[in-house]
């Protein structure tokens, strides 16, 4: 072998090696939910993100307002393939190709489109359907941006609830729900190939909603308490946020994938709720996020994997008036539909609050 062939067999080796899609560069990101008729536009929300230095969100669409108005603010943003495209993407690459070349590629490289998530929270839900179709949907998503010179710039996910899960404590024992593992296996596989990670909705607020005489609130929100011990890892945890991790990392290892990471897609904590949401408030909204953030910012990993620093997008960034469902999912924002902050967690809001000062005056989206 020749010096000349021996250089390019090397560079091949490094690039099947090193191709990994870095779509969350930092650690704190938002999901830019608009399920809303009174929020600001989103030429405020990049003056938003920017005040706050938020560099990652997720919206949940291609939005052609959004990204136009994301070009040149440098704020990367992973868009989302909804459900109800999924069946049409996953009938072939040609599907996948005219999606892209509507809703992504006119606005590279200006916007920082990341990723696409192909669905959400599909595998567990009840449309067996859809979980049949998610896995060619993201293979044809792959190959097109493959023939289109972006599958090393925009990775291919897909976020899934906890509903995924058989059972989740202690962390260690966490697996898979046999019904859903035929759907999940031959997705991991497909992820695991181009390096794509785990994407998981992990919601403290959920868990304790539901079982607040057997949760402690403390360990739910990041405050003082005694925390858990997982007996088979000898591992102490002092919060949900990070057990919830830890339990995804041991389903994927027992699936048979160790070396695949796990971002929290979405996590947050409600200001407001029904009669029977226990634990939705402004008080422990706030204690949540604010001790959440500043969890994230610190760059830290999980007691089982300590070296890998936890990332999360947070649910969400404003009360959202139009969402369906019980109180609480209209009042998940960090901010009020006037721009304004829901509570303080070291944010400043567009227009004044009781305990912020504004940034400017901004126009209402109605897009």
């Amino acid at each position: 072998m020749t010096f000349s062939s021996f250089f390019l067999w090397l560079l091949l080796i490094f690039s099947v090696i090193s191709f990994h899609v870095n779509a969350f560069s930092g650690t704190y990101g938002i999901n830019y939910g608009r399920i809303a008729d009174n929020i600001p536009s989103p030429e405020s929300v990049v003056t938003l993100l920017k005040a706050a230095k938020i560099k990652n969100i997720r919206i949940y669409d291609a939005n052609q307002a959004v990204l136009k108005a994301f070009s040149g603010s440098g704020i990367e943003i992973i868009v989302g393939l909804g459900n109800e495209n999924l069946k049409d993407i996953s009938v072939g690459e040609d599907r996948a190709m005219n999606w892209i070349k509507a809703n992504v590629d006119p606005y590279l490289p200006g916007t920082k489109i990341r990723g696409i998530a192909v669905g959400n929270e599909i595998l567990g839900g009840t449309d067996l359907e859809l979980s049949e179709v998610l896995l060619p949907a993201a293979k044809n998503v792959y190959s097109a941006l493959e023939r289109l010179g972006l599958a090393k710039l925009i990775e291919v996910s897909s976020p899934h609830s906890e509903a995924v899960f058989a059972n989740s404590f202690p962390p260690s024992a966490c697996v898979f729900r046999e019904d859903v593992s035929q759907f999940m296996k031959p997705l991991l596989q497909f992820f695991s190939q181009i390096g794509s990670p785990f994407y998981i909705n992990a919601y403290p607020f959920l868990a304790y909603k539901n079982d607040p005489e057997h949760i402690d609130l403390n360990y739910a929100t990041f405050k003082s308490n005694r925390g858990i011990h997982d007996a088979k890892t000898n591992l102490h945890y002092d919060n949900m946020f990070d057990a919830m991790v830890d339990a995804a990392y041991a389903a994927l290892e027992k699936a048979g994938f160790p070396k695949m990471d796990v971002i929290v897609s979405e996590t947050g904590w409600a200001s407001r709720g029904d009669e029977n949401e226990a634990g939705a408030d402004v008080k422990n909204a706030k204690t949540y996020n604010k001790n959440l953030r500043k969890r994230l910012l610190k760059k830290k990993g999980t007691p089982y994997r300590p070296k890998k620093p936890v990332k999360a997008y947070i649910f969400a960034l404003f009360n959202e008036n139009l969402k369906p469902g019980p109180t609480s999912e209209r009042n998940f924002g960090l901010f009020k539909a006037d721009g304004s902050i829901a509570y303080e967690i070291g944010f400043t809001g567009l227009v004044p609050s009781a305990a912020s000062p504004s940034l400017h005056s901004f126009k209402v989206c109605v897009s």
